[in-house]
């Protein structure tokens, strides 16, 4: 069963744009895998809460122009 993790800043996406990414990254692994394991295939979208996140040694914070709205 091919399971993928993508984790990305809270409210960083909508919920759309999560849903687009999960149909995508989906196709991409059947093209790999054959049609036989979509119904298997588990794409899982964590959101990290601010301040949950380091870059660069500093702890990143999304900017509000970059939120979901």
């Amino acid at each position: 069963m091919p399971f993928v993790n993508i984790k990305t800043p809270e409210a960083g996406l909508t919920p759309a744009q999560k849903a687009e990414i999960g149909h995508r990254v989906t196709d991409m692994l059947v093209e790999y895998f054959s049609e036989a394991a979509r119904p298997h295939t588990m794409v899982l979208i964590e959101e990290v809460q601010d301040g949950g996140y380091y870059r660069a040694d500093e702890t990143f914070v999304i900017p509000d122009d970059n939120r979901a709205r």
